[in-house]
């Protein structure tokens, strides 16, 4: 089991690494509504891109608490 949970944040850290190289020259730029607040002007390939990773994290943990 702390074989996968390693696997899955070594594997969604060299996502977010890759992430961070290819948004270098990301010009198209938005803000996200919260509920009640919008963030600062992010570009948009940095919200998609974090969004699959905190999807990817968020559904490994709850593969591992099924297991449990």
């Amino acid at each position: 089991m702390f074989k996968k949970i390693l696997f899955n944040i070594s594997f969604n850290l060299s996502l977010f690494l890759i992430l961070m190289i290819g948004i270098q020259n990301s010009f198209v730029k938005d803000k996200v509504n919260l509920i009640t607040v919008k963030t600062v002007e992010l570009p948009i390939s940095f919200i998609i891109g974090m969004s699959f990773i905190s999807g990817s994290m968020m559904g490994s943990l709850l593969k591992f608490k099924e297991k449990n």
